[in-house]
This record gives structure tokens, sequence and C-alpha cells, in this order.
């Protein structure tokens, strides 16, 4: 479970200055990521998505036991990674957090190898101790300056993070110039269902949905796939409420919780309610990338 009191604080800063320069949001951003990456020993912690479940009952449980804390957001991971055949491709993670999802889709996917980064170093390091292994590997990197050469990869899966980046534009440029031609782009996030007024200085997200469609068309993306995952999330939320609740209430101390609870997407809670509600939507998409030029390796 990502630490929401921390992201609604980041939030709060950046609508009381919303002149703040791209480099210090990337900043505050970097922060919240080291604090959040320092808590080892809470179970649970190796996601940081809001999760996915099927409506239906009728697809898979990602391999996991149904007790699993990290069920849904292996759920995830599965709808999105598992959209398109990874055997054998290079893949990039942007934005792998603490690196349970790409742990994920390196054991269930089968990729020659995978590469995760995030702009945390603490992230990486916890990534590093916990995860790496031959094929899987980590890197401190910033997904608007990826440090990697032209056409270095096949596949690139970003879950759940661009949302936090000052210059999407600028990332969509990079990872097309990263993916090798023809190659695909994975992506899942949410964003404002219709920009309401005054966004501008609201808790991130702070563009719409038409505005990631339009900035995906501008960077060069065909759209193969776009699905709207939000009553799923909403239904993971849903069931994994009493969970986390519980977490919550054994870390923040019983006065905060109040506070907390309306930043953590609980039922209840002000996250829960914007995608309950269908003022935040939550998307996801396969994109392939335009044809670029030569080939290089991971």
């Amino acid at each position: 479970m990502r630490p929401r009191p921390a992201r609604a604080a980041i939030g709060a800063v950046l609508r009381a200055a919303p002149s703040l320069t791209p480099r210090i949001e990337k900043g505050l951003w970097r922060c919240f990521y080291q604090l959040s990456s320092r808590q080892r020993r809470d179970p649970g912690t190796g996601f940081m998505n809001y999760g996915y479940a099927p409506l239906d009952g009728c697809e898979p449980d990602a391999g996991r036991h149904s007790n699993d804390p990290d069920r849904f957001a292996r759920r995830l991971y599965a709808k999105v990674a598992g959209a398109v055949d990874l055997t054998g491709q290079d893949v990039l993670e942007i934005g792998c957090g603490r690196g349970g999802g790409s742990a994920f889709v390196f054991e269930q996917f089968q990729p020659r190898c995978l590469t995760g980064i995030d702009l945390a170093p603490s992230a990486i390091a916890r990534c590093r101790e916990e995860q790496e292994r031959p094929g899987l590997a980590f890197a401190v990197g910033d997904a608007e300056a990826l440090p990697f050469p032209d056409d270095s990869f096949d596949v690139v899966l970003n879950v759940e993070s661009s949302h936090c980046y000052p210059d999407v534009p600028q990332f969509l440029k990079e990872v097309r110039r990263v993916l090798r031609p023809g190659g695909l782009f994975l992506l899942a996030d949410f964003r404002h269902t219709v920009l309401p007024e005054g966004a501008e200085h609201a808790l991130v997200p702070q563009e719409d949905v038409s505005r990631l469609r339009q900035q995906l068309a501008a960077a060069g993306y065909r759209t193969v796939v776009e699905e709207d995952l939000t009553p799923n999330v909403v239904e993971a939320l849903r069931l994994d409420s009493p969970a986390r609740r519980a977490r919550l209430e054994s870390r923040v101390p019983k006065p905060l919780r109040r506070h907390v609870v309306a930043f953590a997407a609980v039922e209840g809670g002000a996250m829960h309610a914007a995608f309950a509600e269908g003022r935040w939507t939550y998307l996801r998409f396969v994109l392939r990338a335009s044809q670029n030029g030569g080939r290089a390796g991971c």
C-alpha cells in the first residue's frame, strides 16, 4: 500500500505553490518515495498501486493465495503486463517502486531481461536487496531523462506512476526514444474524468483523460487497446479496505487517523470516493511506438 498521507502532504505543497519549478516538484516526489521505501518490515508493501479485481470472478488470481496482502496489486500487473506476449523480450519498467511488480512480471511472463528504474535511491536499494537476480536488474533513473541508449527495449511498462511526473510529454518522448521500432508501451494510470475548475491547484493528477489521449497521440503512439479499469479498481479497493484500514491503524497515531483516512484509498476516504463517484478514471493502454531506428540491448 502506498503511504497516501505523505503523498497528500506533497500535494498540499504543490497546491500552495503552483509556480514551483518541475525540478522542485520532482524533488518533493523523490523525497516521498525515499521515505516510503524505508518501511522495510511492513507486510504487503512490495507493490505500490491501487489494485485490480475482476467483476465476475472469472479472471485468475495471479497465482497467489486469496489471503496474500498483495493479491489485488498482483492482479493489476497481470492485467497490464499480460496484455501482450513478453516471452524473450527486453522489458523496462519505469517507476518500479519497491520492485514487487517487476519481480512478478519477470517470474510470470518470462521476458529475456527486465530492468526496473525509480527516481528514489532508497527504493532501488530495496529492490536490489530483495528482488534482484540474473535477468532482473534495477537502477536509479529519471522518467523524463532515461539512462539508456536509443532503441534499447521491446516493451516499456509504467503502472500508476505517470501522474506524478512534472512533464508527461517529455516522459512519453523518452519512452518512444528507448523503444525499438514497433515496440510496445504498456501504460496504466488515472486522471480526472473531466478537468474540474481550479484543477491546476488540486491534488495530483492535474490533467484529464482527454489530455492524456492528446499527449499520447502527439508523442507518436498508436493506441492498440484502451480499457477503462475504474470499476475493477473500485472493487479492489472495496475488498481490500478492511486490510488497508487495519494497516493504517497499526501505523498511524490515533489523533492523526481521521486525516490519514481522508487521503487513503479506503472506503469512506476522499481518494476512494473520487473513483467510486466517477470523478477520476483509471485506464490501461497498449500503445505501439512509431518507427525509430536501430537496436541496442539490456
